[in-house]
C-alpha cells in the first residue's frame, strides 16, 4: 500500500554511517559515528535496510522511488549489500513503478565490478572532486595524507568506459573560490554533463569561520566568474546545478534544491543503526526523530517535531529577507549557515548572503536573455554568440 497524499520526500541513506577512506580538511561528517546507537559503526543490517526501503516505498505516491546512497563513503558497504538493496526494491515496488539509485562516492573504490553492477543496475553516480589536481589535493586526502585527484579521475573515467556519466560535486572553499575558473575548466575537462557546487562553510565555536570556508564575497565572485564562462562557452553541454535551478525558478517553477525552497525538513537521514535524522547538517542528539526499527517513517517525516523544522526555514526569515528581491531564488539559504546579522541586527541572516546578492543580480539579466533566445528557437550555439 502506498500514500499517494504524502507530500514529496527522499531518504538519504548511510549503510557505513560516517565511515569512510579519506581525510578532506573541511568534512562536517566524519565525527557524527558519536551519535550512532551501535556499539562500532559497521554497515547497515540487512533488516534496517529492508524496513527503510520497505518503508519508504509504501510511503510514496510513485510511480518513481528515489534512493540516494550517501557516507562518509557508501562503496565501503561492498557490492554485495547493493544487490541486496536492489533485490528488496524489486520486492516491494509496485507493478509499473520505477526506482532511481544514485550512488555519491569519492571515486577511490570505483573498480570493474562496480562499474558493471552500477551500469546493469542504472544507478546514477556522482563523484566529489574539487577542480584541479592543485585545488583538489590541498583539501581531499587519504587517511595517510595523499593526494587523491588521481585516483579520482581514474575513476571517472572508468565510469565514463562503462558508458556512464558521472555527476560532480565541487566544494566551494577557500581555495577553489581563489581560483574559480581554474576548478571550473578543469571540471570541463573531464567531459562530465552535470556540475553541483557546494559552498563550504564551517564555523568555530568563537564564531569565526574556518580556513577552508569559503566568505560570502568570494562566493559571489566565484559563482559570477563561473557562470560567465558558463553562458560564453557551454550553454548546452554543460549544465551547472545552480543555473539551472535559477532557470527553473526563472520560468515559475520550484526550486527542487532543499536550501533554495521556501521550506525543507522532506529530506531524511537514515543512519546505519536505523536511526532517523531531519537532515544530513543536522545529524545530532537534538535532531534524533527516532529508529526505522521500531518506528514508522511516515510517522517519523509528518512528526510536529520535523514539521517545526522544516517550516522554520520561512518563519525564521529576517526582515531583510522578506524584502529582499532575490527571495524567490535562495528563500534565505541553507538554516545551517544563517548565523549572520542582517543590515538591521536581526540574527539569523544566511552567511553566504552577500555573495548570492550579487550574484542573483549579475546573472539574472543575462539568464532571462539566454532563456527569451532559447524559446524563439535558437540553438545553443547561436545564443552564446548573442551575449
Amino acid at each position: 500500500m502506498t500514500d499517494s497524499n504524502i507530500k514529496p520526500f527522499a531518504v538519504m541513506a548511510k549503510p557505513v554511517g560516517s565511515r569512510c577512506n579519506m581525510r578532506c580538511s573541511y568534512c562536517y561528517y566524519l565525527d557524527k559515528g558519536k551519535y550512532s546507537t551501535s556499539a562500532v559503526q559497521s554497515r547497515m543490517s540487512d533488516n534496517v535496510l529492508e524496513q527503510m526501503i520497505k518503508q519508504t516505498i509504501a510511503l510514496s505516491g510513485g510511480p518513481v522511488v528515489s534512493f540516494t546512497w550517501h557516507g562518509g563513503e557508501p562503496t565501503l558497504a561492498g557490492i554485495e549489500f547493493y544487490r541486496k538493496a536492489v533485490e528488496l526494491e524489486r520486492k516491494y515496488l509496485p507493478a509499473g513503478w520505477q526506482v532511481w539509485n544514485n550512488l555519491q562516492t569519492n571515486g577511490l573504490r570505483i573498480s570493474d565490478e562496480w562499474c558493471r553492477f552500477l551500469k546493469e543496475n542504472r544507478f546514477d553516480v556522482g563523484v566529489s572532486i574539487d577542480g584541479s589536481a592543485a585545488i583538489h589535493d590541498r583539501n581531499r586526502h587519504t587517511v595517510n595524507g595523499d593526494g587523491t585527484f588521481n585516483k579520482v579521475i581514474r575513476g571517472i573515467r572508468l565510469l565514463k568506459s562503462y558508458g556512464i556519466e558521472p555527476d560532480l560535486l565541487c566544494t566551494v572553499n577557500s581555495a577553489t573560490a581563489a581560483d574559480p575558473l581554474g576548478a571550473y575548466r578543469a571540471l570541463r575537462e573531464t567531459g562530465c554533463g552535470w556540475i553541483q557546487f557546494i559552498p563550504i562553510v564551517v564555523r568555530r565555536p568563537d564564531g569565526t569561520l574556518s580556513k577552508q570556508s569559503v566568505t560570502g564575497e568570494d562566493y559571489g565572485r566565484f559563482l559570477c566568474a563561473v557562470f560567465d564562462e558558463w553562458a560564453k562557452h557551454d550553454i548546452g553541454r554543460l549544465d551547472v546545478q545552480l543555473f539551472a535551478e535559477m532557470a527553473r525558478i526563472m520560468a515559475g517553477g520550484e526550486a527542487s534544491l532543499c536550501w533554495m525552497g521556501r521550506t525543507c525538513g522532506r529530506v531524511l537521514i537514515a543512519e546505519e543503526d536505523g536511526s532517523i535524522y531531519s537532515c544530513d547538517h543536522f545529524v545530532d542528539g537534538e535532531h534524533r526523530l527516532g529508529n526505522i526499527k521500531t518506528d514508522e517513517l511516515g510517522s517519523l517525516l509528518d512528526s510536529d517535531r520535523q514539521l517545526l523544522f522544516g517550516n522554520s526555514k520561512e518563519t525564521g526569515l529576517t526582515s531583510e529577507c522578506r524584502n529582499c528581491p532575490y527571495l524567490t531564488y535562495c528563500n534565505g539559504g541553507c538554516p545551517k549557515d544563517r548565523f549572520g546579522k542582517s543590515v538591521n541586527g536581526e540574527e539569523g541572516q544566511y552567511a553566504l548572503c552577500t555573495g548570492l546578492k550579487a550574484f542573483f543580480a549579475h546573472a539574472e539579466p543575462i539568464m532571462k536573455r539566454i532563456m527569451e533566445l532559447s524559446s524563439d528557437g535558437m540553438k545553443p550555439h547561436e545564443i552564446m554568440k548573442k551575449l
